[in-house]
């Protein structure tokens, strides 16, 4: 989509798309799980959404379901000077796992790319070391007192510490203070000098690694409110699937009986009338979504009753 001002403009359009497989999240990736499958938008495409869709079967052989506009972004400075301005469109997608795949296109763990995120067996061993203190240096290398203070005041508020708690939602916010402390590749490294020792995790081409920080803020920001978990799970499942599936995406230990009680509360579920066919332990009562409360009422998602374990 070329824009004809004298500089060279063009549109992407680029798929989050998102499974929960056996407790792990799990994102669509192509080149080798460096990159988000996308592609540009064309005279022949009917609408955004329609190249997106025809992009992302082409490259992965998995058809889109549920998918929503995610963000546009547009940002000349992370472009790099000698490339064209490329204004990225995003999308997030919803689905479930299929065992396609090849080394160059597949399905791979988020934590891959964002380590740090996953807080379910505690703080990260390499939290400390590799985040918390490289992330202090920056901010007292600041010019000024007053700049000093704004810095530590957003690192404290983004990972949670000196008092203030950790918040799941701020995905993209953590990304973006490391790229701008230099500790992630492809950032510039003046805020913390060249012998900065990067953070854990898996670089992507261009934005991508921003734009599924989005995504991943975008997804655990709605599942609070919406019931869209429901997508990722099979027709039928168990109690303690679906809250697996919600601390998988958020990162994060839920209360047990606490999330059962609100997940009853609502109306989400019903019982099937069958069992799991599980050998080992007790077989479990399986569930299924009651689409029927969408009608019914406005509702709200699945909430994150957190565990204080």
């Amino acid at each position: 989509m070329p824009i004809d001002d004298g500089n060279s403009i063009n549109a992407d359009l680029i798929a989050v798309l998102v499974a929960v497989t056996a407790d792990r999240p799990r994102v669509m990736t192509v080149q080798g799980g460096d990159a988000l499958p996308s592609g540009p938008f064309e005279a022949g495409h009917r609408s955004l959404q329609s190249g997106l869709r025809a992009w992302v079967e082409r490259q992965t052989g998995h058809p889109l379901g549920y998918i929503e506009q995610l963000y546009t972004f547009a940002d000349k400075d992370r472009a790099g000077e000698d490339a064209h301005r490329v204004i990225s469109i995003s999308y997030l997608g919803l689905t479930r796992e299929d065992r396609k795949g090849s080394v160059e296109t597949g399905w791979r763990d988020w934590y891959d790319y964002f380590p740090w995120e996953d807080h379910r067996a505690g703080l990260p061993s390499f939290f400390e070391e590799r985040i918390a203190v490289p992330l202090r240096r920056w901010a007292e290398s600041a010019e000024t007192s007053t700049l000093r203070g704004e810095r530590l005041q957003r690192v404290n508020i983004a990972f949670g510490l000196q008092g203030f708690g950790w918040n799941e939602e701020l995905v993209l916010q953590r990304y973006e203070l490391l790229y701008e402390a230099g500790l992630v590749p492809g950032a510039a490294q003046a805020g913390a000098g060249n012998n900065a020792v990067l953070v854990p995790g898996k670089p992507m081409l261009a934005d991508h690694r921003r734009i599924l920080a989005t995504g991943i803020a975008r997804l655990r920001a709605k599942i609070k409110y919406r019931p869209v978990v429901f997508e990722l799970l099979p027709p039928t499942f168990t109690l303690l699937q679906l809250q697996r599936s919600v601390e998988a995406l958020a990162g994060r230990l839920v209360h047990k009986q606490n999330f059962r009680r609100l997940i009853e509360q609502q109306e989400l579920v019903e019982e099937t009338g069958a069992m799991t066919a599980d050998t080992i332990g007790r077989p479990a009562k399986l569930f299924r979504f009651r689409h029927a409360v969408l009608a019914e009422r406005v509702v709200a998602g699945t909430k994150l009753p957190l565990s204080r374990a």
